[in-house]
């Protein structure tokens, strides 16, 4: 149909820029979000400050409006604002969004940033680029020869690869903060795992920067020593030539990131210069000072032998050529741990990270490769040792050098097996290689020293952990971690004390591998647990390969130290316990959620499967408890029952005005504050009766679902309005119809708190505030009132109870309900000293009987009792008492009654009220509850609590306001809680194995 042909003009419904409005509208203008056409809405365009936390500096972040405010009533106030206002910057109050997109207007003071290359690619190769690279990398390959030293390159570097992967995928799903590696791992698999890794992984980068500068003041050392300048000893010089660099390096650190990436620039040209000077250097014929040292220029038949392993020493194997090898590959992390300094993390961790691990493998293979082809394992250093006589061995005797003496004793000092140096003999100008070398450790001992305070800056800031807020604290506009440079370099300075490089390195290889062994499991986690939320952007990673690299390194730590390997999960397990134990307040959106979430799903599947047995029966609780501060003893006993068993819903019955629906958070945050192990369901409804009906029938899932229904007493029956009290009583009829087992608690002193706390005080909750009933009938009108903190009340069921007796009055088979209620509770540790009493109706010669049937159910209850005095006529005061409580609610001509009740009479056909024939015909059961009260009183005034079989009133046969009287009169004047328990009839009990 064409709309222009019937006037109907399309593009007046377009959205498009609200204007701000000059004044304010007639009653009922809410904000017009249109392009004219009389398209009068609050509804507001798609605009990304809706679902950004921050807004552009200088102007105020938009808000998007809420489901009341689109749907509520239109404002009737002409004073007051559109509900939904667009807030700019700009004099006219036009829609800016474009202009601060494009443009943004940034504060005139801010702290450097760094692209991919210069904050990401340089850095992680200046940290891959390290003292290993020039001072054992030639040794590791006459150790293991070059084949094999190949195979730890690529077997490392297929970790760090993979771990890269999974890192760019990580820090590509969401923006990235400061914090690096922690920052990834915390919010991926949230706090409990992301902090200790985070502890761990700063405290690894702390020893990084003591491994890098023993490895520069090692070189100083053999300078010196070539010159013959020897300050101590050789041990102490490098103790006191370490010290004296890490207090320099850290003077770089503190002067702030723009100094610091400077310098990382000029070791890297110096690196690059070094590089070139090694390859130059391998192609220059050798001279006769070279070849004393072994080097000989490129030689295949040294290629071949190079090529096989050399075994020396008691770590002369596989693994530990690894663990010295691997901390040179933990560099790829160097970028991602200045993550809050980059422009753009998600583009620059992936793109940097990667091309640095490809690089440097390249670089590493070939420095391998070709050392391995020019130098022989072992040398003299003597020019005098040339070729003298047959009886020389070794592939040096082919080109004219006897080494023959050192080599049988092992006393060679140079070659590839026993030079650390031998880079700088290769090259054609070996100070270059001395400046590559002082480069190589410097930069990769800075970017330690930059990485380890920036990581634990974001952990102590997250205050997981106590007594390290005071590191979290930052200076200037980077917000640089002052204090954490100074406990790195405090722990840096212990380490460099060691003054042995293979000592260190493997100290390190293990917390590094655990650390890339869950940012692996970190990616694999997120992406198997499907959640919508995990959606990087880089997409070319696998989860599998991801779990593979997790365990690959979980496997390769105990290789290569296993006790080491069982201190460092040690330590993450414990930190783990401690986190888990202490439940930090932070929601992250972590996988572990997610996962816990898919893992509920599926066993809640699972259970459709499974039918229902008595042996694995368990109480699932609804309680009719309103807002659980309200009634906490309600919510403190059915919490006591069901804890770590099984199901408890707080229902709360919400009759509101149209608006907004009641507010859950806060009501599970006090759950969630009391240790309550509970689900809070609130529902909106006209009445009372009609919102319990909808939690009765509604609440649950699949076979999770309420089975039991408590209810606290209402104990202002007999004053409230009869609508009211039916309700009340009709909520009871229909859970039996519905098959639930029913509780009702009474308390001497009432459940409802909400009188004690002038936040909870409602106009519209009930006519008296001493009212006991299952719900809060509250109006609500504002989804943003703030409410203070509701208070956390103690009731008698959350101390610890002395050595009394639980009296269990089961007179009435309801299916064993009334039985197995407190043989749960007393396995509690509060209520453990309690003892548990019987009380069955009947004659004497019942007690066997009873006796033997209560113990078949192995519930641990030997003190049974008969009460014979059950039957007996109650006391005629007691009589007359129940009916001074009835009279007012009785249908007969009644001068006492008052206005209220005689209005009730005008109604004769009301289920309320009592008529003669209904007092006779249930006047047996009236007087058993009334001489169960005496018996009540008589044998149960020094419980701890009482447990009763509830009487049943039938439906159309026993009014409502005798029902509740029963229950009254059963119930009244008794110090200890009453819980009065009626099963649905159902077997809850049994005796049978099967």
């Amino acid at each position: 149909m064409d709309s222009a042909a019937n006037g109907v003009r399309l593009a007046a419904f377009r959205p498009g820029p609200p204007p701000a409005p000059a004044e304010p509208g007639p009653p009922g203008f809410l904000g017009r979000h249109g392009d004219g056409g009389g398209y009068d809405t609050l509804d507001a365009p798609p605009h990304h400050d809706f679902y950004a936390r921050t807004a552009a500096a200088g102007r105020r972040r938009r808000a998007r409006p809420s489901l009341f405010q689109l749907h509520g009533r239109v404002q009737q106030d002409p004073s007051r604002p559109p509900l939904y206002e667009e807030t700019t910057s700009g004099p006219d109050g036009g829609d800016s969004s474009q202009e601060d997109e494009d443009q943004p207007e940034e504060p005139s003071s801010q702290p450097a940033r760094f692209g991919w290359i210069q904050g990401v690619m340089i850095r992680c190769m200046l940290n891959i680029w390290g003292v290993i690279l020039y001072l054992r990398l030639p040794w590791i390959t006459a150790q293991a020869g070059i084949g094999l030293t190949w195979v730890i390159v690529l077997v490392s570097s297929c970790i760090t690869g993979v771990t890269g992967l999974s890192t760019a995928a990580i820090a590509t799903n969401g923006k990235v903060k400061s914090g690096g590696t922690y920052f990834l791992i915390s919010r991926s698999l949230g706090p409990e795992l992301g902090g200790s890794i985070g502890l761990i992984f700063a405290f690894a980068n702390a020893v990084a920067v003591a491994m890098h500068t023993v490895g520069f003041a090692e070189t100083v050392r053999d300078l010196m020593a070539e010159h013959g300048a020897v300050m101590v000893d050789p041990v102490n010089d490098i103790r006191i030539v370490g010290i004296v660099t890490v207090t320099a390096l850290l003077g770089i650190s503190m002067a702030g990131m723009a100094w610091e990436s400077k310098a990382q620039v000029l070791f890297f040209l110096v690196i690059l210069v070094s590089f070139a000077n090694y390859i130059v250097g391998t192609f220059i014929p050798a001279s006769a000072e070279k070849q004393s040292r072994g080097f000989f220029s490129y030689r295949a038949d040294i290629f071949a032998e190079n090529f096989v392993p050399g075994w020396r020493g008691p770590d002369g194997n596989f693994f530990a050529m690894f663990s010295i090898f691997f901390p040179s590959a933990t560099g790829i992390l160097a970028g991602a741990n200045i993550s809050g300094d980059l422009k753009d993390p998600a583009v620059a961790i992936p793109r940097g990270t990667l091309m640095a691990i490809l690089l440097t493998t390249l670089s590493y293979l070939v420095i391998s490769a070709t050392i391995g082809a020019c130098v022989v394992r072992d040398a003299s250093g003597l020019l005098n040792d040339t070729l003298s006589g047959p009886a020389c061995s070794g592939l040096a005797c082919r080109y004219g050098w006897d080494f023959s003496r050192c080599t049988g004793n092992l006393t060679c000092s140079h070659g590839l097996s026993n030079y650390y140096q031998a880079m700088s003999m290769v090259s054609g100008f070996a100070p270059l290689i001395t400046a590559g070398i002082f480069g190589a450790t410097l930069s990769s001992a800075l970017a330690c020293l930059v990485s380890a305070p920036k990581v634990f800056q974001c952990l102590c800031q997250d205050r997981l952990y106590p007594l390290i807020g005071f590191f979290g604290k930052g200076y200037g506009k980077n917000q640089e971690p002052i204090r954490g440079y100074l406990l790195t370099y405090v722990i840096a300075a212990a380490f460099i004390l060691i003054a042995e490089l293979n000592t260190i390195a493997p100290i390190i290889s293990n917390f590094f591998l655990c650390s890339y062994c869950l940012i692996n499991f970190s990616c694999f986690h997120a992406s198997v647990t499907n959640s919508p939320g995990w959606r990087p952007s880089f997409r070319f990673y696998s989860k599998w390969l991801s779990l593979l690299a997790a365990l690959v390194c979980a496997v390769i730590m105990f290789l290569l130290n296993w006790w080491a390997a069982l201190i460092a999960f040690g330590i993450v397990l414990l930190l783990l316990g401690y986190t888990l134990y202490r439940r930090p307040g932070v929601n992250w959106g972590s996988s572990v959620q997610a996962s816990s979430y898919s893992l509920a799903l599926s066993q809640c599947e699972g259970l459709n499967r499974v039918q229902d047995h008595v042996k694995n029966y368990r109480p699932q609780c609804l309680v009719l408890s309103g807002p659980p501060g309200t009634r906490p003893a309600l919510v403190d006993l059915v919490g006591l029952l069901t804890k770590r068993l099984s199901l408890m819903l707080c229902g709360d019955v919400v009759c509101v005005s149209p608006g907004p629906g009641p507010g859950g958070d806060r009501h599970t945050a006090w759950l969630n504050g009391r240790g309550v192990r509970a689900f809070y369901r609130g529902v909106l409804a006209p009445d009372l009766r009609s919102g319990a009906n909808i939690l009765l029938q509604g609440a649950g899932l699949g076979r999770m679902k309420p089975n039991i229904l408590l209810m606290g007493f209402k104990s202002d029956w007999s004053r409230a309005s009869a609508p009211a009290a039916q309700s009340y009583v009709q909520i009871l009829h229909d859970a039996f119809d519905l098959q639930y087992g029913v509780c009702v608690l009474r308390m001497k002193d009432g459940l409802d708190v909400s009188h004690m706390s002038p936040s909870h005080v409602n106009p519209g909750f009930d006519e008296s505030p001493e009212t006991n009933g299952p719900a809060h009938t509250h109006i609500q009108t504002s989804s943003t009132a703030s409410f203070p903190p509701e208070p956390q009340i103690q009731t008698q069921f959350q101390r610890k109870q002395r050595r009394q007796s639980v009296h269990v009055y089961w007179l009435g088979d309801d299916g064993g309900l009334t039985l197995l209620l407190p043989y749960l509770l007393t396995r509690r540790r509060r209520w453990s000293r309690c003892c548990v009493r019987v009380f069955v109706g009947g004659e004497r010669d019942r007690l066997e009987e009873a006796l033997a049937l209560i113990q078949r159910f192995r519930l641990g209850f030997r003190d049974v009792e008969v009460l014979p005095d059950v039957f007996q006529d109650p006391q005629p005061h007691s009589v007359r008492r129940f009916e001074d409580l009835v009279s007012c609610f009785r249908l007969d001509s009644n001068p006492k009654q008052d206005s209220q009740a005689q209005a009730w009479n005008r109604q004769p056909g009301e289920p309320w009220m009592i008529t003669d024939q209904d007092y006779e015909k249930n006047r047996a059961k009236s007087l058993r509850q009334i001489r169960l009260n005496e018996v009540l009183q008589d044998r149960s005034g020094d419980a701890a609590l009482i447990l009763i079989t509830m009487p049943v009133g039938r439906r159309g046969a026993c009014p409502g306001a005798l029902y509740l009287s029963w229950l009254d009169v059963l119930s009244r004047d008794l110090r200890p809680p009453v819980l009065m328990v009626r099963g649905n009839q159902e077997n809850v009990l049994t005796f049978y194995c099967q």
